[in-house]
């Protein structure tokens, strides 16, 4: 397969996880957003001949503390939570590409501290052609 890293620009990364998710989410677990301590971007890492890689992209929001014990055990929380909803993140890339591919499933890893204000937590697509 071909790299798609231009169909999946930041716009579109955008498109399929506005910036406002963070807001709903922490609303959802807080009841007021400005108790979160990041903004959640969602970017695309890469493709290989039967996966898409994208990345969760945890930012510290200012003068909040973005540390390990907060952020280590959001895998399992943003696999079922409906807000960030990655099966419907999955369907909508799948439309997205309009009969290029189909998505088989995905699987969220482990989250990475890249810097004490960026997090990462990989989301891995496995797909095949239609």
């Amino acid at each position: 397969m071909n790299t798609l890293a231009s169909f999946f620009s930041p716009e579109t990364m955008r498109a399929l996880f506005p910036q406002e998710r963070s807001n709903e989410f922490f609303e959802a677990l807080f009841g007021d957003a400005r108790d979160g301590a990041y903004d959640i971007e969602l970017a695309y890492r890469g493709d290989r001949q039967d996966q898409l890689s994208f990345e969760f992209l945890l930012h510290q929001r200012p003068g909040q503390c973005l540390v390990c014990n907060l952020t280590r055990g959001l895998p399992p929380v943003f696999s079922r939570h409906p807000i960030i909803n990655v099966e419907g993140l999955t369907r909508d890339i799948e439309k997205l590409a309009a009969g290029r591919f189909r998505c088989l499933e995905w699987r969220l890893g482990e989250t990475i501290q890249e810097s004490a204000a960026l997090h990462r937590i990989p989301l891995t697509i496995r797909i095949a052609p239609v």
